[in-house]
């Protein structure tokens, strides 16, 4: 949940001014959900892009801490895609990551966009990217409460395993990806079938973004029992965030995942 900016402790704000000089703009984005404050903060030093999260307890970190922490470990190993994480802070009960600013547009991932291209580039360009020894996180962690044999999704690969329009900065010269809470290792076809859902809610019929996918390899050589696996655990899976979420964005996305399950389950 997004707060203010003054709830941030000072001692977290001082060190945030060490990048920009005394702060005198702070815009919150507009996307995104995954920490408490989320803002393009600036100085007479210049901007950064902040991120930060307050703890449960003094020592206990909290599901938005944790995330933060997991995109503070990862970053350096993934600079090819990713903003520069300049700085870290943690005082006063809040954990705040501080990236260079980068203005860019989000993608659009909508039937004939030309930002299907880069999302084509970006997918390929992870698929060969070894996941880092630092990473000791799983993706079939996540459908455990709904698959009772994981392993078709357990492997090896780095998943960005969020890899939806808003994560997406595209700039004249360079495409960035944000937000790595989710990043995990797993099998490689579960990239692209993450993206089934975003496709759908951009406009795409569930044959046809079957058929766009399969210009992945790791897609095209899944066995199409674990794709049906994969697509009945995503829509179980969000049956269930249903029942802490019933945000329109959250709704919309339960029902993408069903109509995908329905496409291939009948």
């Amino acid at each position: 949940m997004r707060i203010d900016w003054t709830e941030l402790p000072a001692e977290i704000r001082v060190a945030i001014e060490d990048h920009t000089g005394t702060i005198t703009d702070v815009r919150p984005a507009s996307e995104g959900n995954h920490a408490n404050i989320a803002s393009t903060v600036s100085g007479p030093h210049g901007s950064v892009f902040v991120k930060a999260a307050r703890k449960v307890a003094t020592d206990q970190n909290g599901p938005e801490v944790r995330s933060l922490r997991w995109e503070s470990a990862i970053n350096p190993h993934v600079s090819e895609f990713t903003p520069q994480l300049v700085g870290t802070a943690e005082a006063g009960g809040w954990l705040a990551l501080i990236f260079e600013q980068v203005d860019g547009r989000h993608a659009d991932f909508s039937p004939e966009s030309p930002d299907l291209a880069v999302l084509t580039e970006v997918v390929n360009a992870l698929q060969r990217t070894p996941a880092p020894d630092a990473l000791k996180k799983y993706v079939e962690r996540r459908w455990e409460s709904v698959v009772q044999d994981v392993s078709p999704i357990a492997g090896d690969c780095l998943i960005h395993a969020d890899l939806n329009p808003a994560n997406f900065l595209i700039t004249p010269g360079r495409v960035y990806l944000v937000d790595w809470a989710f990043v995990a290792r797993g099998t490689a076809w579960v990239e692209p079938a993450l993206l089934m859902p975003w496709l759908l809610r951009a406009g795409h019929e569930p044959a046809e973004a079957e058929k766009w996918l399969l210009r992945f390899a790791s897609w095209a050589d899944a066995e199409p029992d674990h794709l049906d696996l994969f697509a009945g655990a995503f829509a179980a899976k969000w049956k269930i965030n249903l029942k802490t979420s019933s945000e329109p964005w959250a709704v919309q996305h339960a029902r993408a995942a069903q109509t995908w399950a329905d496409y291939r389950l009948g």
